[in-house]
């Protein structure tokens, strides 16, 4: 596939193999969502942020979800209540340097209006989230990293063949959260540039984390399903994206 790698290869960025058996058709999907409470404040000049226990994130919205942004805003002029639970995905961005903190973000999906339309606001209690990706380490973060793809969807690769190169690095950017997680059933993978034999695939794990503000950091909570070798198809940057 020129444009996009789509297929069942692991996502690790050194690796370009097969691993076993990728799952076409099921429930399992790469995801990160989760439910956030916190302090909202909209500026004049409109920057979004939300603190939470001190600390204050940004969060954003994509253009289908404006509407709802805009009722969050308005329930926030009316009531006065700048205290608001939001479903969110989250977002981190890393920098080259390890040492440098990464920051984390988060992308509006909804907010609790005390009518628990959604499932996630009602199934979720507060700081809680649901993760499912690649267990592994990255170069640019101490604490491990569950690896979040986008899901592979003939649509998606059909927009993507569209797009332009830097378009299609933004939209298949994977999202790299990182964990504290003690005892883990399965070892981080973690790539050696310099080792000469196979070194395996890093594993498909799902489970319930924490948002811990005060240590910027997610925390494991419980195991949503066992680790597992086989993973859904996703998008992923190809270096072919940028040839001509």
């Amino acid at each position: 596939m020129a444009l996009a790698d789509a297929d069942h290869k692991h996502s690790n960025q050194h690796t370009a193999e097969k691993p076993k058996d990728a799952v076409e058709h099921s429930e399992v999907i790469f995801q990160a969502i989760g439910v956030i409470v916190g302090e909202v404040n909209i500026s004049s000049s409109g920057e979004k942020t939300i603190t939470i226990n001190g600390s204050t994130y940004q969060f954003f919205y994509i253009p289908r979800k404006v509407r709802e942004f805009e009722l969050l805003a308005k329930e926030i002029e009316t009531t006065g209540n700048h205290t608001q639970r939001l479903l969110v995905y989250p977002r981190v961005m890393h920098f080259p340097r390890k040492e440098q903190p990464y920051q984390i973000s988060f992308q509006l999906l909804a907010f609790d209006r005390g009518q628990e339309r959604d499932v996630y606001l009602r199934k979720l209690k507060d700081f809680e989230f649901h993760l499912s990706g690649l267990w592994q380490f990255i170069p640019v973060c101490r604490f491990p990293c569950i690896s979040i793809f986008r899901n592979f969807s003939f649509e998606r690769l059909e927009y993507i063949k569209q797009a332009e190169p830097m378009t299609k690095v933004q939209y298949m950017k994977a999202s790299h959260l990182p964990i504290l997680w003690k005892d883990a059933l399965v070892e981080p993978f973690k790539f050696n540039p310099k080792a000469e034999q196979d070194q395996g695939y890093p594993m498909f794990v799902s489970i319930k984390a924490k948002f811990i503000p005060q240590k910027n950091v997610f925390s494991f909570d419980a195991l949503l399903s066992l680790p597992q070798e086989t993973l859904p198809r996703f998008l992923k940057v190809s270096k072919r994206v940028f040839e001509k």
